[in-house]
């Protein structure tokens, strides 16, 4: 298979994660349905977390049980780097963003170049729209990290396992444009397709970018930090909605769409699993 059709099936299994965003622009849903889609993304969140940590911490689980200490103690290390940057740095980033807030703008401002450009600038950002912009960007490092794991497939002459890699990271991906907007939905905040395409580029395009990488470069510790700094944003991003959840109330549909979302990316998982990943 040719780099190009290689880059192509990356690219797929990438901006799949478009087929969830447009609910985004549901018009004035009502609060039962903005509290399930935020619990749901809380649920296929936790999934995320748990997938990529596992896949984290294996190199160094198999370094242990081989008995190669000082190979387990810098895969460790990596790994602990990329969760403190990607937690810590969504902290201190959330703090700066609140310094620098003016009152919050609505997202969409009709047609213009000029009000796409004010709507994704800092200042006009509502919190709501910089949480799914936290989302996007957790979702896109785990999704570099996927891309890393299609090409390094190709570029080893595992070409089943890579396409089997694409179709289960390419349906796993389509549940994810739903987390990322959950927080606009629970907000009642209409984004603008601009902000959706970009939302879309921010969570897909870093598989299309790992597969061109992993391609070329077959590096397991790279692969970690990827993976590290996907948990830690992951995990920060799931601390905030789990904030919106207890606002919001309805605590038994809360925990009902929460379970929803789990039992959905583990079957959205499976196929990936069946490739023997």
């Amino acid at each position: 298979m040719s780099g190009p059709q290689i880059a192509l099936l990356g690219a797929i299994a990438g901006f799949t994660i478009y087929l969830g965003l447009p609910i985004g622009r549901l018009r004035n849903p009502a609060p039962r349905l903005r509290a399930g889609l935020n619990a749901v993304a809380i649920g296929i969140l936790i999934f995320l977390l748990w997938d990529v940590l596992t896949a984290a911490w294996e190199p160094t689980d198999a370094a242990l049980g081989d008995r190669h200490w000082l190979t387990a103690a810098k895969l460790g290390l990596v790994l602990a780097a990329g969760l403190a940057v990607g937690l810590l740095g969504l902290v201190y980033y959330d703090r700066w963003i609140a310094r620098h807030r003016a009152p919050p703008a609505p997202l969409s401002k009709g047609p213009g170049a000029s009000a796409v450009t004010e709507e994704l600038s800092p200042r006009a950002r509502s919190r709501a729209a910089n949480l799914a912009l936290m989302i996007a960007t957790g979702i896109g490092l785990h999704n570099a990290a996927e891309g890393l794991a299609i090409g390094n497939s190709a570029a080893k002459g595992e070409i089943s396992l890579a396409l089997l890699l694409v179709i289960g990271f390419g349906l796993h991906n389509a549940t994810e444009g739903f987390g990322i907007v959950a927080p606009l939905a629970a907000e009642g905040e209409r984004p603008s397709w601009g902000f959706l395409a970009l939302l879309g580029l921010i969570g897909g395009g870093p598989t299309f970018v790992g597969t061109l990488i992993g391609r070329q470069v077959v590096n397991e510790t790279l692969g970690i930090a990827f993976l590290g700094l996907a948990a830690g944003s992951i995990l920060y991003v799931v601390i905030e909605l789990l904030a919106v959840a207890r606002r919001v109330g309805m605590k038994e549909l809360v925990t009902w769409m929460i379970l929803l979302g789990l039992l959905v990316g583990f079957a959205t998982d499976a196929v990936v699993i069946a490739a023997g990943v």
